[in-house]
């Protein structure tokens, strides 16, 4: 019995996860398919309903839809439902029921903790970006000494600052100091925007992370630029997976092996 997973988004041909996955299958000796599906963007929910009710085991969701799946579940997991995003990324077939969950943060977390060698514990983070990539992973910093939300938009940054005990928020010019962790949690990289933040906001001893991956960003060239380690967010994707596999069969991934593949393509 070889049983069925699928990443839907719209667009979807780009998408690395039928790499990823295929790769995961095969050094856990899994008998599995998956494939990428584009979804209409008004058909989401009912080409949901028909990949389950065709005994779907489980689907990844991409954007633009996590907010819609989050919407569609039957139950949630304490994760996806604390992030405050109000998105999932992971759906479980459960019995013909549906199980959200979001993977994104715990990626995140395992990218800078395990692949990078970063300990957030203790450590001043800075969040650039207030939306759902931001709320997404807010929750998985955990431990940190204190965490800045910095967004064009304040009053987005204050309110998802207000979300943590830990929290303060303010506007990108107001930033002046240095950090240990920065998070570019903004889409200013898709279209190679630079931020209006300031150099000082870099130093020797900082990890600069664009959770974006596949080139330089004008945010990475400019951490580059004042010294930091500068790393983008290959390693969360392939993390982020690793936990919906896990998720899904019960067993974790190597996941070095599928960087290594990724990055060799893409060179």
């Amino acid at each position: 019995m070889v049983d069925k997973y699928a990443v839907i988004g719209n667009p979807i041909a780009h998408s690395k996860s039928p790499l990823i996955h295929a790769d995961f299958a095969q050094q856990t000796a899994q008998a599995m398919t998956y494939e990428a599906i584009l979804a209409p963007v008004d058909s989401f929910d009912a080409t949901v309903k028909e990949l389950m009710a065709s005994d779907y085991k489980g689907l990844n969701v991409t954007v633009p839809f996590k907010f819609e799946a989050y919407k569609i579940c039957d139950s949630l997991s304490v994760r996806a439902q604390s992030s405050g995003a109000g998105a999932v990324n992971t759906l479980i077939n459960s019995h013909g029921k549906i199980h959200g969950d979001n993977t994104d943060g715990a990626g995140l977390r395992r990218d800078i903790e395990l692949n990078l060698g970063f300990a957030i514990e203790g450590k001043e983070v800075l969040i650039l970006g207030a939306g759902g990539a931001a709320h997404g992973v807010l929750n998985s910093l955990a431990g940190a000494k204190q965490i800045t939300v910095a967004n064009r938009n304040l009053d987005k940054a204050l309110q998802l600052a207000a979300s943590i005990t830990n929290g303060s928020a303010c506007a990108f010019d107001a930033l002046d100091k240095p950090y240990d962790l920065i998070i570019n949690a903004t889409s200013a990289g898709l279209t190679d925007s630079m931020l209006p933040i300031s150099d000082a906001i870099f130093s020797k001893n900082t990890l600069a992370y664009d959770m974006m991956y596949g080139r330089e960003t004008p945010f990475m060239a400019q951490a580059r630029r004042n010294g930091a380690q500068v790393a983008d967010g290959l390693g969360m994707l392939v993390e982020q997976a690793a936990e919906a596999f896990y998720l899904w069969r019960g067993v974790r991934p190597n996941t070095k092996p599928v960087m290594d593949k990724i990055r060799a393509l893409a060179t």
